[in-house]
């Protein structure tokens, strides 16, 4: 048997942080102090672990900062925050996996997965066995949070290879419920068509994935006559949801309740919401978050929209993560919501700082026109935008898809391009595609998270 399960202690992992019942019961009978007591120690031993991490003495020793300066949570923003910029940068000065990983020789079984590469060169992600299974516990802790049974049969759309997706919910599933897993993937992996049998011969209830591709299923399966809900019986999804908050995929799956979670491939899971669906409680015995002014790198307060800058409590096998900038745009909602949980609460994935686009001094974030464009009547919801460079400024085409038997008309695209205005506060330009035009720029059926932007400046 391999080294993987011994260092991962299932069973320790299950105590120090729990899911189900317990995680109600424990987490809800905590106060503000004694969590904050509890991530005070948790913090202080991950500082001890960067410490020994070649690219954490590098950047804090540049920071003027020495062992023993960070004495407690107060002391957290002395650190200086890092993006996938630097890890990449660390990768290209110590190839070709960088020297963020802990010091060779800690004797830690090694699990490799890279990101998407949706916003450049894929970044190699690692993780050691006690990190990776409490991912996958607190992921288990999202699900049954929004309402998973041992009985349900989850079908989900994340895809494999080389990413962290796929793996990543299977193991999830797999070890910490006793639901029982169709592993799909991706349309590349298993055809459109094919998903679509596959959950009505097997009765899936429950549908896990990226909003985007979990609509396009919907529409499959009205194509082959099912209709979802009734010959497909699903009676939950859980997943990314998008601006409008899952609305427009819960009217397409028969208005079954729709869950949010946040996460990336570095931190795992790190929010999610509950069945009241009033904010995505923030797993804070487990992380830290921030939400910094993506200009300043300074952290912004409550309420006030930034990047998403998370510090991950257990992350001690190989890879610590200490103020990790994701470039996710969110915001913290001011109280702790109705669930009686003393957690905070992230409003969920609002954009990419790194995608956003700056027109005529207005910011505007491509990942977020999707939830623009479903209320828009003659649209079927797909889109891309292009930017491009027009007499020395900026200028943005969203080219969006009109739904079947819809004329493309100049008529319906000036409607769109007045409602983006209103919306964004600036002028764009608008192209109508037919159905499914789209899906070969956006790669909709190939990848996890489609493309939402094309940059031709």
């Amino acid at each position: 048997m391999s080294r993987y399960f011994r260092e991962a202690d299932p069973e320790g992992i299950a105590r120090d942080y729990p899911a189900g019942p317990e995680f109600l019961g424990r987490l809800g009978r905590m106060s503000r102090d004694e969590l904050r007591a509890l991530q005070e120690r948790r913090f202080l031993d991950l500082v001890d672990r960067a410490w020994q991490v070649p690219f954490y003495r590098r950047r804090w020793a540049a920071a003027g900062l020495e062992p023993g300066d960070i004495a407690g949570l107060d002391d957290l923003e002395r650190i200086p925050p890092y993006s996938k910029d630097d890890l990449m940068e660390s990768v290209g000065l110590s190839p070709p996996f960088g020297d963020f990983l802990g010091p060779p020789g800690a004797g830690h079984r090694v699990i490799m997965h890279t990101t998407s590469g949706t916003t450049g060169i894929p970044q190699p992600l690692f993780y050691g066995p006690r990190d990776r299974e409490i991912q996958n516990l607190l992921l288990a802790r999202a699900y049954f949070l929004q309402g998973l049974r041992g009985d349900d049969v989850v079908h989900s759309v994340y895809g494999f290879g080389m990413v962290n997706g796929g793996h990543y919910i299977r193991e999830a599933i797999l070890h910490y419920t006793d639901a029982l897993l169709l592993p799909a993937g991706t349309g590349l992996e298993t055809r459109s068509e094919q998903q679509v049998a596959l959950m009505q011969r097997y009765g899936v209830t429950v549908l896990v994935g990226f909003a985007d591709y979990m609509l396009r299923l919907a529409e499959t399966a009205r194509n082959a006559g099912l209709e979802p809900g009734r010959d497909i019986p699903v009676r939950m999804i859980s997943g990314h949801l998008g601006d409008d908050g899952g609305a427009s995929l819960s009217e397409a799956w028969g208005g079954v309740p729709t869950h949010d979670w946040y996460g990336v491939g570095d931190t795992g899971i790190v929010a999610a919401e509950g069945q009241e669906r009033d904010g995505l409680h923030i797993w804070e015995d487990a992380h830290i978050v921030e939400i910094l002014d993506p200009e300043t790198g300074s952290r912004v307060s409550d309420g006030s929209r930034g990047t998403i800058c998370v510090t991950v409590l257990f992350k001690q096998d190989v890879y610590p993560i200490v103020r990790f900038d994701t470039k996710d745009v969110s915001t913290v909602l001011p109280g702790t919501g109705s669930a009686g949980l003393p957690l905070r609460r992230l409003a969920g994935f609002q954009g990419r700082s790194d995608n956003m686009v700056k027109l005529r001094g207005i910011n505007v974030y491509p990942t977020a026109i999707g939830g623009l464009l479903r209320d828009i009547e003659g649209l079927g919801g797909e889109y891309l935008c292009r930017v491009t460079r027009v007499d020395g400024r900026d200028a943005m085409t969203v080219l969006c898809e009109t739904a079947p038997g819809v004329v493309r008309d100049t008529e319906l695209a000036s409607a769109v391009a007045d409602r983006l205005r209103q919306r964004l506060g600036v002028a764009v330009e608008v192209e109508l595609a037919g159905p499914g035009e789209t899906a070969e720029l956006t790669q909709l059926t190939r990848r996890q998270k489609p493309i939402r932007l094309i940059d031709q400046r």
